[in-house]
């Protein structure tokens, strides 16, 4: 896998699924919902009215919610203009950001990989987070 390529919606199922610990359930669209212990650290949206094309008012059918660990993440991800993370009124005081699949392109394997990694991180238990920093020498 070449981490420099641009980010691809199967990427977000490979990376999130090769995470430690990990189930799927489906949501209520059939759509998918990756836990850690219980907690969902990223998962595909169903259409909300909350996440819509500004001019034509269409809701946004390709939403992907990833988990951040703490606020300043979340705003680091949004004030970087150069990628394509966002939130929406919905999500204010949540700790997660939200990207549209059909711009995944915009970033980096690497970076998606980083922040599905942040995302299991911030829901996993400490233990299992500790742990899996110990294997991977993130600590």
């Amino acid at each position: 896998m070449v981490r420099s390529r641009k980010a691809r919606v199967d990427d977000v199922h490979a990376v999130a699924s090769g995470m430690p610990h990990v189930t799927v359930v489906q949501g209520g669209g059939e759509n998918p919902v990756y836990q850690v212990g219980g907690k969902s650290f990223v998962f595909f949206r169903t259409r909300r009215p909350d996440a819509f094309d500004p001019t034509t008012g269409e809701r946004y059918d390709d939403v992907i919610v990833l988990w951040v660990p703490a606020e300043e993440d979340k705003l680091a991800l949004l004030s970087d203009e150069t990628n394509p993370f966002f939130t929406t009124p919905h999500f204010d005081g949540h700790l997660s950001v939200l990207v549209r699949a059909g711009r995944l392109g915009e970033v980096t394997l690497q970076e998606l990989t980083e922040v599905i990694q942040d995302a299991w991180l911030s829901r996993a238990s400490a233990r299992r987070a500790s742990s899996w920093l110990e294997e991977n020498r993130l600590s």
